[in-house]
């Protein structure tokens, strides 16, 4: 796995093998500048002492001027979920699941994710706030996919809900976003083969949990990536979170102090603990 990580007061980007770090770059948005050739050349070739995760900070997977989009009502569970919490708007939801263009949307830059084991957070004026767990996709400055992994997309029912126009405020704030480490593209044999699992727990206590397979995806991934780049540029490289079919019912909604851990086998984890405001 590639994670971004600081040690003795720098930043770098390493692969982790087991219980060790090898650095093998100084930021991610470096390597998405690289082919993909090339960027596995420099994976396998890693080899030196490295330095013990436990004597590493581990930080999100992103960094530079790489972005993270998002993909939406990309399963059959999302379309009806969406449709659901509108109560004046469900058909827009209907006609983009069937639509040719998918539901594209920017989730957050750089400084605003949170990475395994960091706080993320849901708005303090909302009253429905759910995680969204997904499979994402790192893609180079040449638009390959590079890599995989596990992204929390949260978001407030209760202001999508109310009208689709406020989705930017439903899904685009402080701690919205959360991402794993990268699991490269060239170990993991297939992505619509993959179990994605979710678990809340409050107070010590399971609340709700789910699980679901990427063969339920409604779109192909490859022609989200296409969608994407249409009149977009990515210099640094993207995330593109996938989409999900993990929707917790109404009227379930986050609480201050929540835990919610995903689990993609083959690909990463991703727990974090909740804070409204």
């Amino acid at each position: 796995m590639i994670i971004r990580y600081a040690h003795d007061g720098t930043t770098a980007v390493g692969i982790r093998d087991g219980d060790v770090v090898r650095r093998i770059a100084d930021d991610l948005a470096s390597l998405t500048r690289l082919p993909l050739d090339r960027l596995r050349e420099l994976v396998d070739q890693a080899d030196g002492p490295g330095v013990a995760i436990g004597e590493v900070s581990v930080l999100p997977p992103v960094d530079g001027r790489t972005e993270v989009w998002a993909a939406g009502v990309t399963y059959q569970i999302s379309q009806t979920a969406r449709m659901a919490e509108s109560e004046t708007s469900a058909t827009v939801y209907e006609q983009v699941y069937d639509a040719d263009r998918p539901e594209l949307f920017f989730k957050s830059v750089a400084w605003r994710v949170v990475g395994d084991g960091g706080e993320l957070r849901v708005r303090a004026d909302s009253e429905i706030d759910v995680p969204e767990p997904e499979l994402a996709l790192l893609i180079n400055s040449s638009g390959e996919v590079i890599g995989y992994g596990v992204c929390n997309d949260v978001s407030s029912r209760s202001i999508e809900g109310e009208n689709p126009l406020y989705l930017p405020q439903a899904k685009v704030y402080t701690g919205a976003c959360g991402l794993s480490g990268v699991t490269p593209v060239w170990q993991v044999a297939d992505p619509y083969d993959l179990e994605l699992a979710m678990v809340i727990t409050r107070g010590g206590e399971q609340v709700w949990q789910g699980t679901t397979r990427t063969d339920q995806l409604h779109r192909r991934l490859d022609d989200l990536v296409a969608w994407l780049h249409r009149e977009l540029e990515f210099p640094d490289g993207v995330w593109l979170s996938t989409g999900t079919s993990l929707v917790p019912e109404l009227p379930f909604t986050l609480a201050d102090g929540d835990h919610v851990r995903i689990t993609i086998p083959g690909v990463g984890e991703l727990g974090n603990t909740v804070r409204r405001g």
